[in-house]
């Protein structure tokens, strides 16, 4: 577990997949047809520097990547544009990553004990207002990923749900994704 880093697994990967050979020199015959993710967390500081980690991760071998939960629109805009001023979004998919919370006392735990996760004050006190929080985080995530699909270079959404596995059909049909994607192949229902 501890012989690689995210950096080295996946140049280590890449090497093996599209060179055909071992670490050691040794030729692969039938070498892994893998496409190769990573991870990125683009809501963490120093968020100047998070574009250069994901190039990095790119660099290595990533085809495409996950974020972890965006909670934090603006902040991830602000590093899809430098993604995307670094020509990012034409070597790998961004997938940006997104879930219902089921209360404000969730998303502080969350934020104070997930690492690399950021969760503003302002979606925090929506939960804490909201006579339905469960209903709210829902929505919350339904609107998040209406906005996060405008934002250029993104390649799509992952919807995180733990424990509300059972909302994940029910997000994705209210987000309105799934006629979009019908539509831009001509189909009509």
């Amino acid at each position: 577990v501890f012989d690689f880093d995210s950096l080295s697994l996946l140049r280590t990967l890449k090497t093996m997949r599209d060179e055909r050979i071992f670490l050691s020199g040794r030729k692969i015959t039938s070498p892994p047809l893998i496409f190769l993710g990573a991870a990125e967390n683009p809501c963490i500081p120093p968020y100047e520097l998070r574009a250069n980690r994901l190039e990095k991760k790119i660099r290595a071998g990533a085809d495409f990547i996950q974020t972890n939960y965006i909670f934090d629109v603006a902040l991830f805009r602000r590093f899809m544009d430098r993604a995307r001023d670094m020509g990012l979004d034409e070597k790998a998919f961004i997938i940006a990553g997104v879930g219902p919370l089921p209360s404000a006392k969730t998303a502080r735990w969350m934020r104070t004990n997930v690492p690399g996760v950021h969760i503003p004050d302002s979606v925090v006190d929506r939960l804490e207002r909201s006579v339905k929080p469960g209903e709210e985080g829902k929505k919350l995530c339904i609107e998040l990923i209406q906005q996060i699909r405008e934002i250029e270079g993104v390649a799509g959404v992952h919807v995180m749900a733990y424990r509300r596995e059972h909302l994940v059909g029910e997000i994705i049909e209210a987000s309105g994704i799934l006629k979009e994607r019908l539509a831009a192949r001509g189909v009509v229902e």
